[in-house]
């Protein structure tokens, strides 16, 4: 796969998850996730797909500190419905992340590693959203405001001729490299500016 070179200077996160582990998937439990493997999930990059990245990696770190985080111990809450805008694709990469489920995930062996019911939508919480340890109830809140990084001002009509059709090959390819460097914007460049990603303790 041939993917922009920014994807992987994009800070990479690693995780223990248990039932990995004795299942005997990976060695020690241990899966490391990079902004790449949001974007196989996804099947693009954009804004959102950089945003839900970002976010989760921040706020785990936020919720772990020092310590190891848990795969499988972090319930995920959003603010909005399931079917409003790009929740859906927000919720996925989280869901990547964090291994939580939604009704349809992981049932759990023994009633351990339960993963379904720790993804949650349309949820009463004042930011976009609400990542907690199950084991000590830690949360903290996370906002994204990736649209507050503007992209070149051809972005949009490069956008236009592409879905009418009526685009050239280098109309095309211009519009795609100037989509991606949006995207190494936000999570290069504002990966650490608080106006664009807030986490903050609930």
């Amino acid at each position: 796969m041939s993917y922009p070179d920014f994807f992987d200077q994009v800070p990479r996160i690693t995780l223990r998850d248990p039932l990995a582990e004795l299942l005997g998937s990976v060695t020690g439990g241990l899966l490391s996730y990079g902004y790449a493997d949001a974007v196989r999930l996804a099947g693009h990059s954009c804004p959102t797909v950089a945003s839900a990245y970002w976010l989760g990696v921040r706020a785990i770190k936020a919720l772990y500190g020092d310590e190891m985080p848990t795969r499988g111990d972090i319930q995920v809450s959003l603010r909005d419905p399931l079917e409003a805008g790009t929740a859906g694709v927000t919720a996925s990469v989280l869901g990547l992340l964090t291994g939580a489920a939604s009704g349809g995930g992981f049932a759990g062996l023994g009633g351990q590693f339960v993963r379904r019911g720790l993804l949650q939508f349309d949820a009463d919480i004042e930011t976009e959203l609400r990542f907690t340890r199950t084991d000590t109830g830690r949360a903290v809140l996370a906002q994204g405001r990736a649209h507050s990084v503007p992209g070149d001002p051809q972005t949009m009509r490069l956008m236009q001729l592409c879905l009418s059709g009526q685009a050239t090959d280098s109309q095309r390819t211009a519009f795609g490299q100037l989509w991606q460097a949006r995207v190494r914007r936000i999570l290069l460049d504002h990966a650490w500016d608080d106006a664009v990603f807030e986490i903050r303790a609930a």
